[in-house]
């Protein structure tokens, strides 16, 4: 077999010849021109990603960026903010809420909304509402399990499991990771001072709208403005006024109490209290007497504190001055008589001091006798007495007042009796006559808060719209407002800012109002107010006890309505304070008594004290004697020259010559009804 020829091994490559064409050189360069751009694409991709590791390193690490509004769940509260000098307090509110908060003056919160949640469920979407209800109750622990089964059982698909759950409970049901379970964000009003100012706060109904108090009368402010609404309430007044309103009425065994501290220069509500009351977290389950709030709604005949609007009206019409006298001798009117309890320590005839001072009945209905009934009535209107008081509470009543002015209600008129007045409209009265005379409007607002507080608020709801309306017919018959530069401002003790001029209709001068306040202050000093003294506090007021009214109709024979109607300080007033206690009993200390010089006076004498440090007003016993000589006035008046007082022998309200008046004026209507019936029988006869 033949070999084919073999090369030698170590043939040399030199000798080879390697032929390299045009198209390979262009693939070749192609081929390096794409190594070229794929590095620069990597290089470029490496950039991106590092330029992203460093934002994202940045955002997330070094300065982490707070998450958006939007992307935080609507049931996530906002971060507190650190609040150490306290600036925001009274003006915190949860993002998530649409009502606002309620505050007192001094920020103090009295109402808020907190956000909960409502759990529903689609039975549709559920495979064994046993095994859903029951773990529903691991966390909803009052949860109904019987009737949550039945529930979820429904061929629906929405229904609700529970209400107002907290944000805990939310997390913890949304952890077990249940199909079919949802929820619905919502909120709840909280009232975190419970008893606090019940009646006045109100309470809101399922849909969070208000349906009582404030919170009906501010519901459009309530829900279009989230800034909290203030008050002019202070907790801290209003906690001393509870406390001592609970004492005399437990001590005295009544069925109920009010009081009312009102600043008497604009008008402010500092406390408001009606006993009994209730947690206002708890409004479904109060009693109808706990909800009834005394100081607006309730009408009591205002006894012996109404003296005051009958000296004031005699002296304003110029009808009586400070040196008259006027009978006191009791008045027989039909069956009924008018006198008083207790009489043998003054004379039949009493200086108007002295009317005030002992309080005389008959005195009073002489003076009413001597102003005559219509200009009594004409005086009421004005003062605000035939209207519901204009305060931004729904709740606030109508009065009761006579339809016909005879001469017996004249004169019981005069002394409290046969009308029926909330206590507030008594409080109001009483600022006018030391204020200067100006007729204010009562406010539950904080002064610089209430303009904006009224625009943000038109009332939609019938009774506060009729309270208004009622305000504005009430206006509308009284004279015309005082200009600004009528009324002085007073300097407060200390002389660092002057006290605000009251806004309103002028309705006494400032001259008899001068006197009223020293007529006050003779109450307290010499008269039947005695117990209501604060030490250097300068008290001055008037009591008022009247018979109360049965259910049937008729007074009730020794059961009272007790009150006492104040001012402090009486040389430069500041505050009204009234307190008023519903069937008091009476003690060992008031010696068989229930009238309001034994229970309603002390108390009014115990807030004084310990308020008027609180409202900046401290007593001032070292020229206690210097302030008393100047407002002092003497119980008989000299006469001046030439002048002829009322009293004996110049009595025009006697009430025997009002009763012949007024049977000479039935006998003239009869005659002329005679002459006319006559007149017209004649008439006929000739036709």
């Amino acid at each position: 077999m033949a070999l084919p020829p073999h090369e030698p091994e170590n043939t040399s490559p030199v000798g080879r010849t390697v032929r390299v064409t045009g198209d390979d050189l262009r693939a070749r360069t192609h081929r390096d021109q794409m190594h070229v751009r794929l590095l620069g694409v990597a290089g470029g991709f490496c950039v991106l990603f590092a330029v992203v590791a460093v934002k994202l390193t940045i955002a997330t690490v070094l300065h982490p960026m707070a998450p958006e509004k939007r992307q935080i769940a609507p049931q996530v509260p906002e971060i507190p903010k650190i609040d150490p000098k306290a600036s925001l307090a009274g003006d915190f509110s949860l993002p998530q809420v649409h009502r606002a908060s309620i505050v007192d003056r001094n920020g103090q919160t009295l109402a808020l909304s907190l956000p909960v949640a409502q759990v529903y469920a689609n039975p549709q979407e559920l495979i064994d509402p046993q095994d859903v209800t029951q773990k529903l109750k691991s966390v909803l622990k009052d949860l109904d399990e019987a009737e949550t089964v039945r529930r979820l059982s429904l061929p629906k698909q929405f229904v609700y499991i529970a209400r107002n759950i907290s944000p805990q409970q939310e997390l913890a049901i949304n952890s077990l990771g249940i199909p079919g379970i949802y929820f619905e964000p919502g909120e709840r009003r909280h009232y975190p001072l419970g008893h606090m100012a019940a009646q006045i706060m109100g309470t809101v109904d399922i849909d969070d709208h208000g349906v009582a108090g404030v919170e009906r009368y501010f519901d459009k402010r309530l829900m279009s403005d989230h800034r909290p609404l203030r008050l002019s309430l202070d907790v801290r007044v209003q906690s001393v006024v509870r406390d001592e309103l609970a004492n005399a009425m437990t001590t005295f065994q009544a069925i109920g109490a009010c009081a009312i501290v009102m600043d008497v220069h604009t008008g402010e509500i500092v406390a408001m209290v009606s006993l009994p009351d209730y947690d206002a977290n708890e409004f479904n389950h109060a009693t109808n007497d706990a909800r009834f709030n005394r100081a607006v709604t309730g009408l009591y005949e205002p006894g012996s504190t109404f003296k005051l609007q009958t000296a004031a009206m005699g002296l304003e019409t110029g009808t009586i001055h400070i040196w008259d006298r006027f009978s006191s001798v009791p008045i027989h009117v039909g069956r009924f008589k008018i006198s008083d309890m207790k009489s043998d320590h003054f004379s039949e005839w009493l200086t108007l001091p002295e009317v005030m001072a002992y309080s005389s009945n008959p005195a009073a209905a002489h003076i009413a006798l001597d102003v005559g009934g219509k200009k009594q009535a004409e005086w009421m209107r004005n003062m605000g007495f035939f209207a519901p008081v204009p305060v931004e509470l729904p709740e606030a009543a109508r009065p009761l007042v006579p339809h016909q002015w005879s001469i017996s209600t004249t004169m019981t008129v005069g002394f409290g009796h046969g009308m029926a007045e909330p206590p507030l409209a008594i409080v109001r009265g009483t600022a006018a006559t030391v204020n200067g005379g100006i007729l204010l409007k009562p406010t539950l607002l904080e002064r610089e808060d209430a303009a904006a507080a009224m625009a943000g608020n038109a009332p939609d709801n019938p009774l506060a719209q009729g309270v208004q309306t009622a305000a504005l017919e009430q206006a509308v018959a009284q004279p015309k407002p005082a200009a600004a530069a009528e009324t002085p401002t007073a300097q407060t003790d200390t002389g660092e800012e002057p006290l605000p001029a009251p806004e309103g209709m002028r309705v006494i001068s400032e001259k008899n109002s001068s006197l009223l306040r020293r007529l006050l202050r003779l109450d307290v000093t010499s008269g039947t107010g005695r117990t209501a003294e604060s030490p250097g506090y300068f008290v001055g007021g008037k009591t008022g006890t009247a018979e109360k009214i049965g259910p049937h109709g008729g007074y009730l024979k020794h059961v009272n309505i007790s009150a006492f109607t104040g001012i402090f300080p009486m040389n430069t007033p500041r505050y009204a304070v009234y307190v008023m206690l519903d069937s008091p009993k009476p003690t060992p200390q008031t010696h068989g008594w229930t009238t309001a010089g034994w229970n309603a006076a002390p108390t009014v004498s115990k807030i004084i004290s310990r308020i008027g440090p609180m409202l900046q007003i401290f007593p001032d016993t070292a020229h206690a004697a210097e302030i008393d000589a100047a407002m002092a006035l003497p119980m008989h008046p000299p006469v001046p020259r030439g002048v002829r007082p009322l009293g004996p022998g110049n009595d025009p309200g006697d009430p025997r010559k009002a009763e012949a008046a007024r049977k000479a004026e039935k006998a003239a209507e009869k005659q002329k009804l005679a002459e006319l019936k006559k007149q017209h029988g004649s008439e006929v006869m000739d036709e």
